[in-house]
C-alpha cells in the first residue's frame, strides 16, 4: 500500500511537470510553438543587393541582434549579394533548398514571376498576425500596388516612392571650370558641360553609367513610359496605352543622343560590359559624372559613396511608376522554416528606430555621430565609414538619421517631395506572365543580347534598333503587348 502511495505521487508529480512545460509551450495558430522569449533564438537568414564589400557588417549585426534576440528572440544573418550576380543567385537559393528566410526582391530581378512560381510565401495573413504594426506605417496604395493575383507577397521599403530624373557630377570639377549649370535645362544642355570636361579632365570620363545601373537612354526616355518592370509592353503615359517602347519616338530620340555622346568620346568606352556601378567609378578618379533617377538628399547620399562632393541638374518632373510599390520589396522565401518569425523582424524594421538606424547608417559614435540638430555625420577623425549599407532597399527609411548636408526635417521634404508625384496610369498593376511565359522568355534573351549596348550608344542604332524590334517581334512581343494590354484593361475595370 505505502509502494502505491509512493508510485501515485510520482505520477501526479510527473503529470503536473508535463501540464507546466505544456502551458509554457502553447502551440500558435500556425502550429509553431511560441517561444515567448524561451529557448534558442531563430536565425532569420536575410538576402540583400550591396554593391561595396562592407568591412564592419560584423559588427553591426552583432548590435542588430542585441535589440531583436531581447525583443523577439531571433537574430539576423546578414546575407550580402552582389548587384551583379543577384538575380541568379537568388533564384538559384529559392529553387533550392538552401536555408533563405528573407530576401530583397524587385520587379526588376522578377518579383511578380517569383510570386507566380509559389517561390515566395503569400503574406496577408502573416501580416495581419505577426505584422501588424507595418499596416499602421505603410500607406495601403503601396501594398495594394504590390499585390500578384490579388495576394500581397512583399513588403515595399518606405523610401521615395517618386523619382525625378537628371545628371549629377563632381562639384570641384564644375567649381574649377566654372561650369554655369542655371543654364542646363534639358538634357541636350549637357553638351556644353561634357565638351569642357573632356577637354580640360581628359582624365575623367564624362558619363560613367554601365549596365549595373539606369543606362543613358533609361533616364532620357524617363517619365514617358512605366516599364512595369520588364520593359516587354510598356504603358504610355501620354497615350495611357500598352506599346512597344523600343519603338517609340521619345525612346528613338533617347537612343540617338545616347549615340551621339558616345561617338563623341563622352561615354564609358565599356559602358556596356563593365560590372562596375557608375558612383564606384567616380570614386576611383575614372569618371565625372552619371545620369539617375534622383530624390532630396541624392548628392549627400551619393557623396557618402563616391567620397567627393557632388552636385545634380534637375531635368524632369516627380513621376511614381508600378515599380515604386515593386521596386524593392521584403519577401519570405518558400524556404524559410519559420515565417513567423521571419515576419516579426519585417514587422521591427518598419518600427524600430534603433534596428533601422543600426542597419541603415551603423554603430553610432563609431560610424556616425548625432549632431545637435538632429543629422547624422562621420565622426571626428573618421574621413572614410567602413560601413555604407543601401538602405533604400529594406524597411521604413523614415525612421533613420539624415545626413549632415540634409536638413533635420529631410523626411518631411521626402512625404512632399512623394506626394508631388505624377502617378503612373498603370500604378498598382502587376502583370501575371504565365499565359506567355514562352514569349517572354524568348524576349529577355533578344533584351539581354541588344539592349544595354543600344541604351549605352554602344551599337549604332540605325542598324542595331531595327534588328532588336525585329527579334522582338519573333520572339512573340507582340503577343505579350496584347496579353498585358488584356490584362491591363480588366485591372482597370476592377
Amino acid at each position: 500500500m505505502k509502494r502505491f502511495r509512493v508510485l501515485t505521487k510520482f505520477l501526479l508529480f510527473m503529470l503536473s511537470a508535463v501540464l507546466v512545460l505544456a502551458g509554457c509551450s502553447k502551440e500558435s495558430s500556425s502550429g509553431k510553438q511560441e517561444d515567448s522569449g524561451k529557448g534558442e533564438p531563430y536565425e532569420v537568414s536575410m538576402a540583400y543587393i550591396t554593391f561595396t564589400k562592407i568591412d564592419d557588417l560584423p559588427l553591426v549585426q552583432e548590435e542588430i541582434n542585441k535589440i531583436v534576440k531581447e525583443k523577439i528572440n531571433a537574430t539576423i544573418k546578414l546575407v550580402p549579394i552582389n548587384g551583379a550576380n543577384y538575380q541568379q543567385q537568388t533564384n538559384l537559393m529559392l529553387t533550392g533548398n538552401e536555408k533563405l528566410d528573407l530576401l530583397v526582391t524587385s520587379s526588376f530581378f522578377g518579383y511578380n514571376t517569383q510570386a507566380a512560381k509559389g517561390q515566395l510565401v503569400a503574406l496577408d495573413d502573416l501580416l495581419k498576425s505577426n505584422g501588424k504594426d507595418i499596416l499602421e506605417v505603410l500607406p495601403e496604395h503601396l501594398l495594394e500596388g504590390n499585390k500578384v493575383n490579388g495576394e500581397i507577397f512583399g513588403i515595399p521599403s518606405m523610401r521615395d516612392w517618386g523619382s525625378y530624373y537628371g545628371y549629377i557630377m563632381r562639384k570641384d570639377i564644375v567649381e574649377k571650370y566654372n561650369i554655369d549649370l542655371s543654364q542646363v535645362k534639358t538634357f541636350t544642355d549637357l553638351d556644353a558641360v561634357f565638351k569642357i570636361v573632356k577637354e580640360k579632365e581628359p582624365a575623367l570620363t564624362p558619363i560613367v553609367n554601365t549596365g549595373q545601373g539606369s543606362t543613358v537612354t533609361t533616364v532620357l526616355a524617363g517619365g514617358k513610359f512605366d516599364v512595369l518592370g520588364d520593359s516587354l509592353g510598356a504603358v504610355s503615359f501620354k497615350t495611357e496605352k500598352m506599346v512597344n517602347m523600343f519603338e517609340e519616338p521619345e525612346y528613338v530620340n533617347a537612343v540617338e543622343l545616347a549615340r551621339k555622346w558616345f561617338q563623341a568620346g563622352y561615354v564609358l568606352k565599356d559602358s556596356a560590359t563593365s560590372q562596375e556601378a557608375a558612383a564606384n567609378i567616380v570614386k576611383a578618379g575614372k569618371g565625372f559624372g552619371y545620369f539617375s533617377h534622383m530624390k532630396p538628399g541624392f548628392e549627400v547620399q551619393e557623396k557618402g559613396i563616391t567620397g567627393h562632393e557632388m552636385v545634380s541638374v534637375k531635368l524632369s518632373d516627380v513621376y511614381s511608376y508600378t515599380d515604386a510599390a515593386t521596386g524593392f520589396n521584403l519577401s519570405i522565401a518558400r524556404n524559410s522554416q519559420n515565417p513567423e518569425k521571419a515576419m516579426e523582424v519585417i514587422n521591427l524594421l518598419y518600427t524600430d528606430k534603433d534596428v533601422m538606424n543600426l542597419l541603415a547608417n551603423g554603430i553610432e559614435g563609431k560610424h556616425y555621430e548625432v549632431k545637435p540638430e538632429g543629422v547624422i555625420s562621420l565622426p571626428e577623425g573618421v574621413a572614410e565609414s567602413n560601413y555604407v549599407f543601401g538602405q533604400w532597399q529594406i524597411g521604413n527609411n523614415f525612421l533613420t538619421y539624415p545626413w549632415e548636408g540634409n536638413d533635420s526635417d529631410y523626411w518631411e521634404q521626402m512625404k512632399q517631395h512623394n506626394d508631388s508625384a505624377i502617378f503612373s496610369p498603370a500604378f498598382g498593376f502587376t502583370f501575371n506572365p504565365d499565359p506567355v511565359k514562352t514569349e517572354v522568355a524568348a524576349a529577355m534573351n533578344v533584351l539581354n543580347q541588344y539592349r544595354v549596348g543600344i541604351e549605352t550608344g554602344t551599337l549604332d542604332p540605325d542598324k542595331s534598333l531595327p534588328e532588336f524590334n525585329k527579334k522582338l517581334k519573333d520572339a512573340g512581343l507582340e503577343k505579350i503587348i496584347a496579353e498585358k494590354q488584356k490584362q491591363y484593361d480588366e485591372w482597370k475595370k476592377k
